[in-house]
C-alpha cells in the first residue's frame, strides 16, 4: 500500500495497450457520472516493481495479462487532482500521480478483455486511434495523456 504525506505524488502506473492495429485500449469509468474513458492505471504497492504492478493493474482492470511491454517511459509523469477531489481520493494523502508509462502490445484477442473483475472499474471498452486519447480522459489529465503520446511516439513512426 502507497503511504504518502499532503502535498505528496501517489506511485503509479500507466498502461497504454496497442492491438495489432496500433490502436489502444481504453475503459469508460464506472465511477463518473459523465463519460470518462481512460487507460488502464494505477498505483505500485510496497515491495513491488512499476513492471509488476502495470501487469497487475491490467490483469485487475482488462482482466487478462496477455500482453507484452515494448516501451516504458523514460521519466516519471504526473498529474495533480483538482481541488474538489483533493479531500476524497485516496484519504486526501496526495496531490496527484506520479507514474511510470508502459506501451504494451495485447497479445490476445478482443474476447480476451473480461471487465467482469472482482472490483470493476470500467464498464464498457474500446480500441481508439492514439491521437483522440485526450479528447476522453478528464481535462485534468489531458496533459498527461498528451506527455504520454508523445513519450511512444516512435511507435507510430514506423
Amino acid at each position: 500500500m502507497n503511504v504518502g504525506k499532503p502535498g505528496a505524488y501517489r506511485r503509479g502506473v500507466g498502461i497504454m495497450l496497442l492491438n495489432r492495429d496500433g490502436l489502444v485500449f481504453v475503459g469508460r469509468r464506472i465511477d463518473r457520472k459523465e463519460e470518462a474513458w481512460q487507460m488502464p492505471q494505477g498505483g505500485v504497492d510496497r515491495g513491488e516493481t512499476p513492471r509488476d504492478a502495470a501487469f497487475r493493474e491490467l490483469k485487475e482492470e482488462v482482466g487478462t495479462d496477455r500482453a507484452e511491454i515494448v516501451a516504458e517511459s523514460a521519466h516519471w509523469l504526473r498529474y495533480e487532482l483538482p481541488d474538489a477531489l483533493r479531500g476524497r481520493l485516496w484519504r486526501g494523502r496526495y496531490v496527484g500521480q506520479r507514474q511510470k508509462w508502459f506501451a504494451m502490445r495485447f497479445q490476445g484477442c478482443d474476447g480476451d478483455v473480461d471487465l467482469g473483475t472482482h472490483h470493476p472499474e470500467f464498464n464498457a471498452w474500446r480500441w481508439v486511434p492514439h491521437d483522440r486519447l485526450d479528447t476522453l480522459i478528464v481535462p485534468f489529465k489531458r496533459q498527461l495523456y498528451r506527455d504520454v503520446v508523445a513519450e511512444f511516439a516512435h511507435l507510430w513512426a514506423a
